[in-house]
């Protein structure tokens, strides 16, 4: 049994628990469907929102693909231009290059040509030659003058060959002289030549400076002016383009600012419309406001009303119930459930008193135990009701009527008391008669001080206060001994619970009238405020609108205002450009014919130049044969002087020279042998020298022929460079403008794909591969997409979040009605399980009831001989909440409870019953503590036979005191301790359980 109810006792706790989550389930869902409708409708407009927003990107992704495939395409156009011009550029400039590596060479070699130092080595070869001729001669002379030397230290006068040689050097000396006044008129008339020489080279050079500086400032006027040419060309090219774009850009904007005027029109119409609209509208809110309050007020009023009439109902019900209960107790006590049967009987003194409002404690305290008594008609029914209550062996009380006794009062009471007796009523007149009597003497004071004063000056007074407290000669109590309670105030209680139960459903009724009027205002005034609100939303989506369209009409006015001066700028600029264009075209054939003039004049020039190197030439070889027959002369005549000097010294020599002529003599053979060498040396060098000297001026002559030939050719590479550089510069300005061309798509095309990746993060390729969206019948993409963008401005600021909160809150509404059904499913489960185990209990109690009573009914007759005893069940219909009782009745009393046994019997009873259950419910063994303690021989020995008859069928461990327990038993476990050891277990078999074993 024990393990079903706990199975029911964890279900019921189960079923409890289940109970608060299922009233928060049901709250919750309340909540979640009460935010699920606005949320519905947000999340309409966010999912139409979505749905416009969705065919916007669709729109702008195909559109952005193609115009990025156009610009693609575009750029690779570009790109193939730009590369075919390139390639055309880098030809031009290899070639370009290849005509500058040959101006460059010709113009070395030209330089070369004049610079090539063969007129210096024709001069040092002749300056050689002639020098070569010099130390000739001056070898002869020499030699001459050794073997004169010789031939004099040979003969034998020698200072007549002195004498005479003298002689000969002063010829020789006049003669030399005579050479050098000689050369005088050709050295002027040389110095005249180089003079007039070196005028027409200063003023060849003048010219030739003038010229080249004219040439100069030519070529570069020239290429100033077809640079600027090719400037103003494409200033000019720009600014017809940006000419175009702002003519364009003028017009879209007239364009738009038409649209915009239409725009505005029609949202101030739809303001207007929506103000007309709003004070109607503002209005009914009003009325619809204050229906809604005025009926919120009646709702607020009756809900008061009904809950004051609910407590009222409640506190009468609440005093009936007490009152019920209190006339329940008091009919017990006083044994009118008993005498009911019995004639004469007209009922409790409590039911047939009526006391009024606020008195009950004082007369409850003033009759004491009669109020609670029974009242009978005469004084034999009371014979007869206490003879019943005797042989009931119940106490009770009871008053006669009729009876005339002397209520002893003088009638003469203290100062401020009050007699009870008027505060007291009954219908029936020999009930107010014992009324007198009882009450006669009781008074009310006001307090429990004064009570005592009044029983202290009269002892037969019975004093009494509004609290309660009774004070009479036999004792002084204080406070309130029972409850006050009457039939008529149980009967007035019953009647105002009924009256307010009338009230509150009357009440109940005007509530719901209330409550369905509260909810048709507040239906109405959602209705008024919903068409309030959506033509609020409208007047202020208009208002934006309009706010926004003027904005931007403002915005394209001064845009265009800002470009009309702009245009008329760039008109002003192309006409200047183009009068500069045209001035500068009427001046380049002239400096084109300058440029040819240049190049006539700059190879006469050089054909000028080659002339006076060859003069100039001419004129340094003679200078050189002059400088050097002078220099020989000069040296000669330098020659001859110190020789003549020598002779006239040895002439004026003593005989000591005459004695180192010897010596003198072989050194000057000496002399005379290196010199024919160095004659023979000197020689074979002069004739390798004009060997050099005539192959010299055959290469001179040669020379002057290339030079001419080079200046012809370095002019035709000259124009031929002039015409290529023109083509080059012409390549160029068409590869800048396709090179700015190809910047500005680029740029275009960035800024298409980067607005792409931010607003509709995707890749250019998947615009590109953007097939273009299901459009309406005659409406194109462009159109489309402004369609969308104005629809989008009118529906104005959408919550973005409200779909996903609406799906969200739905799928929340699922869970909780998934777990309400959860909840209803398990309580439906537990209430099943409860039910089952509730038969099962009732089963397996019937069964082991009908078991246990049989086997105490035995039980109880072996311990009890002559005694009955058996179990009944308190409400046999209901097997659930019965109760057992147990009647014991030894043998020789007449006695059947429990509580009239004395110690011992009610031990053996329990033990009856505690050996029924196990027999009816066996087990292997079974523990008792001490149960026989209480038990005196007789019943000891009853027991001990009762634990003979079980110890066949079960083991039983008995915890005991009492020998003859232990003596029955077959084996003694003890436990002892040893002063200073520790406890151990003592194991002793008795003699009945050794001989048995024996055997």
């Amino acid at each position: 049994m024990l393990k079903f109810r706990k199975r029911k006792e964890k279900a019921e706790r189960r079923l409890e628990s289940t109970e608060a989550s299922l009233l928060r389930v049901q709250d919750l869902l309340r909540e979640v469907r009460r935010q699920l409708r606005p949320l519905e409708r947000q999340a309409d407009a966010a999912r139409r929102h979505g749905d416009l927003v969705s065919e916007l990107n669709a729109l702008r992704l195909f559109l952005s693909g193609r115009e990025i495939s156009a610009f693609r395409t575009r750029l690779e156009a570009l790109a193939i231009d730009r590369s075919e011009a390139t390639r055309k550029e880098d030809e031009l400039r290899r070639l370009l290059a290849e005509l500058d590596t040959k101006v460059m060479a010709a113009e070395a070699e030209l330089s070369a040509r004049g610079e090539s130092g063969l007129g210096d080595e024709l001069v040092r070869v002749e300056q050689l030659r002639e020098r070569s001729r010099g130390i000739s001669m001056l070898l002869v002379e020499r030699r001459r003058s050794y073997e004169r030397d010789r031939g004099q230290m040979m003969d034998s006068g020698v200072v007549a060959n002195l004498e005479a040689d003298a002689a000969r050097l002063r010829g020789e000396l006049d003669e030399v002289e005579i050479a050098i006044s000689r050369l005088e008129p050709e050295n002027l008339e040389l110095a005249n030549d180089e003079a007039a020489f070196e005028g027409e080279r200063t003023q060849a050079a003048t010219l030739f400076d003038h010229i080249s500086s004219s040439t100069i400032s030519a070529a570069s006027a020239a290429a100033e002016v077809r640079g600027e040419l090719r400037t103003l060309r494409a200033s000019v090219e720009s600014a017809d383009s940006e000419h175009r774009r702002l003519a364009v850009r003028l017009q879209t904007l007239a364009e738009r600012d038409l649209r915009y005027a239409t725009d505005i029109e029609r949202l101030r119409n739809e303001c207007e419309n929506a103000q007309m609209v709003e004070e109607p509208l503002v209005g009914e809110v009003t009325q619809a406001e204050a229906h809604r309050l005025s009926a919120e007020a009646e709702l607020e009023t009756a809900l008061a009303t009904r809950n004051a009439i609910a407590a009222e109902l409640a506190r009468w019900q609440a005093r009936g119930e007490a009152l019920q209960l209190a006339l329940d107790s008091a009919r017990a006590r006083a044994g009118a459930e008993k005498l009911k049967d019995v004639s004469g009987v007209v009922g409790t003194l409590l039911d047939l008193v009526v006391i009024d409002e606020s008195w009950e404690q004082s007369v409850e305290a003033a009759l004491g135990e009669a109020l609670l008594s029974v009242v009978v008609e005469n004084t034999e029914s009371a014979r007869r009701a206490l003879a019943h209550l005797r042989a009931a062996a119940t106490s009770g009380a009871v008053l006669a009527l009729g009876s005339k006794l002397d209520a002893g009062v003088s009638g003469v009471y203290p100062t401020g008391a009050l007699r009870i007796r008027d505060h007291v009523r009954s219908s029936r007149k020999d009930v107010a008669d014992l009324l007198d009597l009882l009450l006669a003497s009781a008074v009310q004071v006001k307090d429990w001080t004064a009570a005592v004063d009044a029983v202290m000056s009269d002892p037969r007074l019975v004093a009494v206060t509004p609290q309660g407290d009774r004070f009479t000669t036999t004792g002084w109590r204080i406070g309130v001994a029972g409850g006050g309670a009457t039939a008529a105030a149980l009967e007035d209680a019953l009647k105002n619970a009924q009256a307010s139960e009338r009230d509150l459903a009357e009440r109940e009724v005007l509530v719901h009238q209330a409550q369905g009027k509260q909810q048709a205002a507040r239906a109405h005034e959602a209705d008024v405020q919903k068409r309030l609100d959506a033509n609020d939303a409208a007047f202020t989506a208009a208002s934006e609108a309009l706010a926004r369209v003027q904005s931007e009409r403002r915005e394209a006015a001064t845009e265009s205002e800002g470009l009309l001066p702009t245009l008329s700028e760039i008109d002003e600029r192309q006409e200047r450009l183009k009068s500069r264009v045209g001035e500068l075209e009427e001046l380049v054939p002239s400096l084109e014919k300058e440029e040819d003039d240049e190049v006539q004049a700059a190879k006469a020039r050089g054909e000028a130049r080659a002339t006076l190197e060859a003069q100039s030439t001419l004129l340094s070889g003679r200078r050189r044969d002059l400088e050097v027959r002078s220099a020989g002369l000069i040296e000669r005549n330098q020659f001859t002087q110190e020789r003549l000097v020598e002779v006239e010294r040895r002439l004026a020599a003593d005989a000591v020279a005459r004695a180192e002529a010897a010596g003198h003599r072989e050194k000057i053979e000496k002399i005379l042998s290196a010199t024919e060498r160095l004659a023979a040396i000197v020689d074979g060098h002069r004739h390798i020298i004009e060997a050099r000297l005539a192959d010299l001026h055959e290469k001179r002559r040669r020379q002057s022929d290339e030079v001419r030939a080079l200046s012809t050719t370095l002019d035709e590479m000259r124009r031929a460079r002039s015409a290529t550089e023109r083509e080059l510069e012409s390549g160029r300005e068409l590869s800048r403008r396709s090179e700015v061309e190809q910047t500005e798509v680029k740029m275009r095309l960035e800024a298409t794909v980067e607005t792409l990746r931010r607003d509709l993060d995707v890749e250019p390729e998947v615009a590109e591969a953007a097939e273009m969206p299901a459009l309406p019948e005659g409406v194109s993409a462009p159109a489309r997409t402004r369609d969308l963008e104005r629809e989008l401005r009118l529906m104005g600021p959408i919550n973005p979040l409200a779909l996903e909160e609406f799906n969200e809150l739905q799928e929340r509404h699922k869970f909780l009605e998934v777990q309400l059904e959860d909840v209803r499913n398990t309580r439906r489960e537990l209430m099943r399980v409860i039910t089952a185990i509730d038969h099962e209990i009732q089963s397996v109690f019937a069964g082991a009831f009908a078991d246990v009573s049989v086997n105490f009914t035995q039980l109880f007759g072996n311990l009890f001989p002559g005694g009955t005893g058996r179990l009944i069940l308190t409400n046999p219909d209901d097997l659930l909440n019965t109760g057992i009782e147990v009647e014991a009745k030894p043998g020789g009393k007449n006695v059947k409870k429990l509580s009239l046994l004395s110690g011992g019997e009610r031990s053996l009873t329990a033990l009856a019953f505690l050996f029924a259950v196990f027999r009816s419910r066996p087990s292997p063994f079974y523990v008792m503590d001490e149960v026989e303690a209480a038990l005196d021989d007789v019943n000891l020995h009853r027991f001990l036979g009762l634990i003979n008859e079980f110890r066949q069928e079960a083991q039983l461990i008995i915890v005991s005191h009492q020998k003859r327990t232990m003596e029955a038993g077959d084996s003694l476990l003890g436990v002892t301790m040893q002063p200073g050891g520790s406890s151990k277990v003592v194991t002793e078999r008795t003699s009945a359980a050794a001989g048995g074993a024996a055997s």
